[in-house]
């Protein structure tokens, strides 16, 4: 007996969301995204109870929680990060074909959706339970473990529990906005976070961290009330670039939208043309960041657990040599896990910045080891999400041909489609993948407003241009019925 036919009866029977069993109409998918997006809100500002008021060391997930939402010290303390784990522990396996899945086989859609659904679950476990029970992370409050007379082990455990609760509705949100509204929920949460700390940047008066936003800083230096340096001065020109003016980070924003925009809109047409009805026409699109920047994620998030680890390895093991790694503050600041730390910010490779020490020749070798990493990593992933979301050349084929559609001058025959795909799709996603990984990089390195990280930026004008030709297309099938007939809606 096989793995499939042994996990059938669990996998089967994981929680999951109902599928709309008809059309469901526009307004109501808005409504159900605009309800999801609302909750969302309300569990990022629902606090953990019987966690320690001030904890030290801020974020834990620090410049990675823009990528994995959420909140810290709420109830979604984890955000989106077992959802993509798991995610990546499934293209893992899925691309090393160990799955045995076929994801065209009704049966094996809902073992591989089961399957998703447990690794979640597990992975809730395996970061939730460190991040609760050691180093320190998330300290239990002594006054109330003594109030309850549970000890702090047992209010721990309430913490853990509360964090696997908050995890598992973030699962069935991103299932709820994937089956009956628009987008996915893991996109919505990502645009919801950034934005807020976006609109904070620019226009709040306190701002993160203590600093005003962008527009109010400049007023205060246009009406005298903010004094700046003199431009004429090397500190005047880096206070105004760098430092309060904020003018670079102003400019590599613009120039982030602009390039995703731009991105977004290259693209290879292949004509179709429909074997029935003549004078049906369309086209097929395929973007230059054709496996979308969602890959991008998984990246990121893989950088992150590895941060995670050495976090925990550095808190549990007091005699952990200092060539895996050296910390202070909770960060790295040498060894293994120093390279292996993703460029976040200017002062993580601008060496000549006030207050900053590292080595040069560090701070190169962690730059192109950051560079390698996302580069080769997001052609990797976008080649597995491709294969594994159905969007490589034979499944796009059969697509195309369950349609009704074919390439006019060519055989209606599926197989024959895929070999015009194969000219296009394998080299656009490794393209499009590393050029993804490299803006990201690029993005990180030179800053953005609302200390916003270069890739929670590349990554929320990204989806929002796609959830934007969503909207557009659902409109379009709103309208025009027969189209929603023609494409199985």
């Amino acid at each position: 007996m096989g793995w499939k036919e042994a996990a059938e009866p669990v996998l089967t029977r994981m929680p999951s969301v109902a599928r709309p069993e008809g059309h469901v109409p526009f307004r109501r998918k808005l409504g159900w995204t605009a309800g999801i997006l609302v909750l969302y809100f309300f569990l990022t500002n629902v606090t953990l109870f019987g966690l320690q008021t001030g904890t030290p060391g801020g974020d834990f997930y620090g410049r990675f929680r823009s990528i994995l939402a959420g909140s810290q010290g709420s109830i979604l303390q984890l955000g989106i990060g077992p959802i993509v784990t798991a995610s990546i522990v499934l293209q893992l396996l899925g691309g090393a074909d160990l799955l045995g899945l076929d994801t065209n086989d009704p049966r094996d859609q809902i073992l591989y959706q089961g399957l998703q659904k447990l690794l979640v679950f597990v992975m809730i476990c395996l970061t939730g339970i460190p991040m609760v029970f050691a180093g320190g992370f998330l300290p239990a409050d002594p006054q109330i473990a003594q109030s309850l007379g549970i000890g702090t082990g047992g209010v721990n455990t309430l913490i853990f529990l509360q964090m696997f609760v908050g995890a598992s509705l973030v699962l069935f949100m991103d299932e709820i906005v994937s089956k009956w509204g628009v987008g996915s929920g893991v996109g919505l949460f990502i645009i919801a976070g950034v934005s807020q700390q976006l609109v904070a940047g620019l226009f709040s008066w306190e701002g993160l961290g203590g600093a005003a936003g962008f527009f109010p800083t400049w007023l205060g230096i246009i009406t005298g009330s903010r004094t700046i340096q003199s431009p004429l001065t090397a500190e005047g020109l880096q206070a105004l670039l760098l430092g309060q003016g904020q003018l670079l980070a102003l400019v590599t924003t613009v120039l982030i939208f602009a390039i995703v925009v731009y991105a977004e809109s290259v693209r290879v047409e292949i004509p179709l043309s429909h074997a029935r009805v003549k004078g049906a026409r369309g086209r097929f699109p395929v973007k230059l960041i054709y496996a979308s920047v969602l890959p991008m994620i998984l990246v990121r998030a893989l950088q992150a657990n590895m941060q995670f680890l050495g976090r925990l390895l550095n808190s549990q093991w007091a005699g952990m040599p200092a060539f895996l790694g050296q910390y202070a503050n909770g960060q790295p600041v040498g060894g293994l896990f120093y390279y292996l730390a993703p460029i976040q910010s200017r002062a993580d490779w601008m060496w000549f910045l006030a207050g900053t020490t590292a080595d040069p020749a560090q701070i190169f070798v962690r730059v192109a080891v950051d560079l390698t990493f996302m580069i080769i990593g997001g052609a990797i992933f976008a080649i597995f999400w491709v294969e594994t979301t159905g969007m490589g050349p034979e499944a796009t084929a059969q697509q195309i041909q369950n349609s009704g559609m074919q390439i006019p001058g060519f055989r209606r025959n599926p197989q024959v489609i895929e070999k015009v795909m194969e000219r296009y799709i394998p080299q656009v996603t490794v393209i499009g993948g590393a050029l993804v990984g490299l803006l990201a990089v690029m993005a990180n390195m030179l800053g953005t407003i609302g200390a916003v990280s270069g890739t929670g930026l590349l990554l929320t004008v990204s989806i929002t241009y796609k959830l934007y030709e969503e909207i557009a297309e659902e409109q379009l099938m709103e309208m025009h019925p027969m189209m929603r007939q023609m494409f199985g809606d």
